[in-house]
């Protein structure tokens, strides 16, 4: 099962040469899941040939601009080309009194619902599940209320042998698949571990935003296969850290090592950085499987 993720936007609170605010797109089972969506977000979309369309639910990680600006403009557009399927978006509670505000004054009535789950920044929660899914917050410590998202993938069935499937009828697949086995009218047994495989194993990722060092969130994170975290600065400027509430790219490093993360990828960089080889280098000294994740860039997870 597909399970990857898109930089759309790498940059922090202004936009650069070549760097957009933050935002992603996850691609679960072909299934698309926009992580925040800061200026520009749908001409990236556009850009890297990625249907907003297929765009069902959004997740918007708190209420600096750099991480929501775009969101109207995609929601117009939407409604522009004719969507009908709602929309699930979650959230901080004032987004959707914002969302409301803008619609209002532009005097548009969307050809679409929105349904809007607000997400409280005080304790970590289960916020959405599908067939595919498990979604859950990241309390992190910003400035104002702030939370990552931790995507978990569903167990699948075990996988069929194809070349097995011929010996066997296929009203038997789906007990199979699950693990079950079978007695035929003849009394034979058809044991599921002869015809199928384990599947894989399921597979987390965790988008953490905007926050500065704080063990508190270490245990909603731990052992995730992938994580994103921001490192907006080089660790140099930790005073500068601290005060704005963000992470030096050796934060970032450390926070993978310590809690058992396979890959770690970074983001949100200041625009005083125009290459990013010093971060990257920075943290790979504490954490060598670190990536950037720079616009255009598809990770599988």
């Amino acid at each position: 099962m597909k399970f990857e993720v898109t930089i759309l936007g790498s940059s922090s609170a202004t936009p650069v040469f070549n760097r957009n605010p933050s935002a992603q797109l996850l691609n679960c089972n072909e299934k698309y899941y926009l992580i925040d969506c800061g200026e520009g977000t749908q001409q990236q979309l556009t850009k890297y040939n990625l249907k907003a369309a297929r765009i069902d639910h959004i997740f918007i990680s708190h209420l600096h601009g750099d991480h929501y600006f775009g969101l109207i403009g995609l929601l117009s557009s939407l409604h522009l080309n004719g969507r009908i399927k709602p929309m699930h978006i979650f959230g901080p509670k004032p987004l959707l009194e914002i969302l409301e505000i803008q619609f209002k004054y532009s005097d548009t009535v969307l050809r679409y619902p929105i349904e809007f789950t607000p997400i409280e920044a005080d304790e970590s929660r289960h916020i959405f599940s599908n067939q595919d899914l498990d979604v859950k917050t990241i309390v992190l410590n910003h400035r104002i209320p702030t939370t990552g998202f931790v995507f978990e993938q569903k167990p699948r069935q075990r996988k069929l042998v194809k070349e097995k499937t011929d010996e066997i009828p296929m009203a038997y697949y789906a007990a199979l698949k699950k693990g079950i086995d079978v007695e035929q009218p003849d009394g034979t047994i058809l044991k599921s571990g002869d015809y199928t495989t384990p599947a894989d194993a399921p597979r987390s990722y965790a988008y953490c935003s905007d926050t500065m060092y704080d063990e508190r969130y270490f245990e909603t994170i731990k052992g995730c296969d992938t994580l994103y975290h921001e490192a907006t600065f080089m660790h140099e400027l930790l005073d500068r850290a601290n005060e704005t509430h963000h992470t030096t790219a050796k934060q970032a490093g450390e926070i993978a090592r310590d809690n058992g993360i396979t890959k770690l990828l970074i983001g949100h960089f200041s625009s005083r950085y125009k290459t990013l080889q010093m971060l990257l280098e920075e943290a790979q000294s504490v954490f060598e499987n670190t990536e950037l994740a720079v616009e255009g860039r598809t990770f599988q997870l």
